[in-house]
């Protein structure tokens, strides 16, 4: 019972990014120490996705990928039914947070599915774990192309200011390192894996240094008082009608196609999911500095209630007998 209740506290990495977001708005980088920042931070996500790119099994791709119905559906998810579903949504969610962050939740509606977690919780629910590898990574992979889209798509028509002009800083930022760390996957692929550490401490530490820089200018433009207290706590209640509104959705849709429990696992698992991951360094990419903050915010408390809803929904899923 203790271990179940557990799952609904906040993991350390949760708790990291609570301490980095409290750092920044006590003590926020700015002028030249802003810029050294900036520049770690850049470098980080260079070298975050050149680990991501070397790290990715061709082979793993291969196996699953003959599994379309459930790929298409999980896309379809992702990238139509979010936004679909957070410009549906608006009447509700905002006047829960206000313009600024509703700014937000629909940057979150434009991920792409987190990897990690929904492989974890594929596992943990005895889903279908090739398939959901396959379908996270092929997410995580035309998110880098399909998002910057999505949000030039649903938040000009909501008074956004994403600069899509920044296409070309995708390509040299994210894409470039990801191509080159997967080209060269041969030689440095096993490596990679062998030392899973060092991809654990880029991946977190980069994502750490963009909040720590993101939150540092927007405190400077004074987003604590742009953002009352009465948004934060709406911005609970968003993001969890946007999450049941998801794993509802990915769970009727599966049985409406017919698909078995295994693949259903898979299913509501990659396709409720939002990557906190991708997210970052993307808005890093398509806001300027002092719109980050708020952009980020609906992005990182999604993140860690979709881990807490998903825990018990994958311990639920574990308990059916073993021949369902």
């Amino acid at each position: 019972m203790l271990r179940g209740l557990s799952r609904l506290f906040p993991d350390r990495f949760t708790l990291y990014l609570v301490t980095t977001v409290l750092l920044a708005s006590f003590f926020p980088c700015e002028g030249q120490s802003a810029v050294v920042f900036n520049l770690i931070a850049d470098i980080a996500i260079g070298l975050l996705f050149f680990l991501h790119g070397a790290k990715l099994s061709r082979s793993s791709v291969i196996s699953g990928i003959t599994h379309w119905r459930l790929h298409i559906l999980v896309l379809s998810v992702t990238f139509l039914f979010f936004p679909i579903i957070g410009l549906l949504l608006k009447p509700v969610l905002l006047p829960l947070v206000g313009p600024i962050i509703y700014q937000g939740i629909l940057y979150l509606c434009c991920l792409p599915a987190t990897v990690q977690s929904a492989i974890a919780f594929t596992s943990m629910a005895r889903g279908n774990v090739p398939a959901a590898v396959c379908s996270a990574s092929a997410s995580s992979l035309l998110g880098i192309f399909v998002t910057p889209l999505l949000v030039g798509l649903v938040l000009s028509k909501n008074q956004g200011h994403a600069d899509l002009h920044g296409m070309t800083k995708i390509i040299m930022q994210l894409l470039l390192p990801f191509l080159s760390g997967h080209l060269l996957q041969p030689l440095i692929g096993r490596f990679v894996t062998k030392h899973k550490k060092v991809l654990s401490i880029v991946d977190r530490g980069s994502i750490l240094l963009v909040v720590y820089t993101a939150f540092s200018a927007a405190v400077i433009e004074h987003i604590w008082q742009a953002v009352p207290l009465t948004d934060l706590l709406g911005l609970i209640v968003a993001c969890a009608i946007v999450l049941a509104f998801s794993l509802s959705g990915t769970r009727l849709l599966s049985k409406l196609f017919k698909f078995p429990i295994q693949d259903e696992i898979t299913i509501v698992f990659c396709g409720s999911k939002k990557s906190l991951v991708s997210g970052v360094p993307l808005a890093k990419v398509l806001f300027s500095s002092a719109q980050i903050g708020p952009i980020l915010l609906p992005v990182m408390l999604f993140h860690q209630l979709q881990l807490m809803v998903c825990a018990v929904i994958a311990a639920r899923y574990a308990k059916r007998p073993e021949e369902a």
